[in-house]
């Protein structure tokens, strides 16, 4: 099957005062298939933001794609113009953000805001968008009855708000939905409920799903495949049972012990950490970036980087433990 997403190599940089830079992401290369929900897991600041914002080309002013490429459905994003790109956003490729009420415009009601998408995609009548918009809401589980086409973003609560994003999102029936942390700052309730309900479209759609998230215990229930991010690098990639339950590399090891565990017969352990801190973007030490932090380092990875090794049938891992 032929890949819907394709990235090579992709090299993003933000330049800060006096032209000096600071890079992001670091020769990245994955796939996502027609029909495939794909995990990207890391901390928080090892640029799994920028790669979804890159993916779209929505990065900030100060932030340059220096390298790589971004082939979706055959074509090259990177090598289209601003209004060759409009027809990709929204249309083809959407986005659930992290924060709905920042994604949300304050003084236009909920409805309308999902009816702009299709009004902005399609040969349709407002009157006509409206009633669409009105369908797409009953769709991600906001009833007509409930009033909710007519309310203002500031009306409405967190779980609701993303509901509207997510309404927003699939309008058009995009081939790839590109999901940033979209339950984090919601309660553990709604977070399960909005899951629920991508994994649900998911599947009704034949939507793809690039999933980001720093946390992973939820992706087991919604993911195929994860993909592992780490000071910009992606270390680690496979099954999503694969990587979840027996992970390879040092630094996905140590992200799934710090899972707190709800077990009686440990609950009264203080949670594993990874010591140490995430290097700095802007004075990357040579080698693995991992290794100040890793227990299992070796001579060769204070010195040299590992190129990503197929140690099992499917996946990779770029770690020196794993060369002979």
């Amino acid at each position: 099957m032929h890949a819907l997403l394709q990235v090579r190599d992709l090299t993003v940089s933000y330049y800060l005062n006096k032209g000096r830079g600071i890079t992001a992401l670091r020769g990245l290369n994955f796939d996502v298939a027609p029909g495939e929900a794909v995990g990207l897991l890391g901390e928080s600041g090892c640029g799994k933001t920028t790669l979804a914002l890159s993916l779209l080309r929505l990065l900030h002013d100060r932030g340059r794609i220096l390298s790589g490429s971004i082939v979706f459905r055959g074509t090259n994003l990177l090598e289209l113009d601003e209004h060759e790109l409009q027809k990709v956003r929204g249309a083809e490729i959407s986005m659930v953000y992290q924060e709905p009420g920042a994604a949300l415009n304050p003084v236009i009601r909920a409805g309308d805001q999902v009816a702009e998408v299709l009004l902005a995609h399609r040969e349709i009548s407002l009157r006509c968008a409206r009633i669409e918009a009105r369908r797409l809401l009953a769709q991600v589980g906001l009833s007509e009855e409930s009033g909710i086409s007519d309310a203002y973003p500031h009306q409405l609560s967190g779980g609701q708000r993303q509901r509207v994003v997510i309404a927003q999102a699939i309008a058009c029936r995009p081939a790839l939905v590109i999901a940033d942390e979209p339950s984090t700052a919601l309660d553990s309730l709604t977070q399960v409920e909005i899951l629920t309900l991508l994994k649900s479209l998911k599947n009704e759609l034949q939507l793809a799903l690039l999933f980001i998230t720093h946390d992973p215990s939820l992706l087991a229930q919604l993911v195929d495949r994860v993909l592992v991010m780490y000071a910009g690098h992606l270390i680690e990639e496979g099954a999503a049972e694969q990587v979840l339950e027996k992970p390879l590399h040092p630094y996905t090891q140590g992200l799934l012990r710090a899972r707190p565990a709800f077990s009686s017969a440990r609950s009264s352990r203080f949670l594993n950490a990874i010591p140490g801190s995430p290097p700095d973007p802007a004075c990357m030490p040579p080698g693995c970036p991992f290794e100040p932090r890793c227990s299992d380092r070796m001579n060769v990875c204070r010195t040299l980087e590992p190129a990503p090794l197929r140690p099992r049938q499917s996946g990779s891992v770029a770690c020196f433990k794993y060369a002979n």
